[in-house]
């Protein structure tokens, strides 16, 4: 296993690097879990994603259709209601093998939150890392 956290503020991606010059490692995500900086007395909702290929902004769509999402996240925390919670989906059966990318969007009210990125790595053989390698470039399955 590889994990990464780290700190993400609105409106910000964020690089995952992975990459080998040979791409016989691959990786896949395990576990995918995120929490805002300081959520006591927070009312707030955000979406944080991962990519294979970087985007060119943030946004607050998710879209199951795109093929270079692996991952998301809907977080809410709602401070009246004593509310804290969200929901994660990740595409645990996509292997990678290129750097990643992480973006996060809050509901325009700029909280930063904390992302734990869990991922599983995996021995490729060449034709797997091939495959793997044009997948990501080319942002398709």
């Amino acid at each position: 296993m590889k994990t990464f956290s780290g700190l993400i503020e609105d409106d910000e991606i964020e690089t995952v690097r992975l990459s080998t010059n040979n791409g016989l490692i691959g990786y896949r995500i395990k576990k995918f879990q995120c929490i805002f900086q300081n959520p006591a007395g927070l009312t707030a909702e955000a979406i944080m994603k991962i990519y294979t290929i970087k985007p060119d902004a943030t946004d607050g769509v998710i879209n199951f259709d795109d093929p270079t999402l692996i991952g998301a996240a809907f977080l809410e925390n709602n401070s009246s209601s004593s509310y804290f919670g969200g929901k994660t989906i990740v595409f645990e059966n996509v292997t990678f093998n290129q750097d990643i990318y992480i973006t996060y969007e809050d509901n325009g009210a700029g909280h930063a939150c904390n992302y734990y990125l869990e991922l599983e790595r995996i021995k490729l053989d060449l034709n797997e890392a091939t495959v793997a390698t044009l997948k990501d470039m080319r942002g398709t399955e």
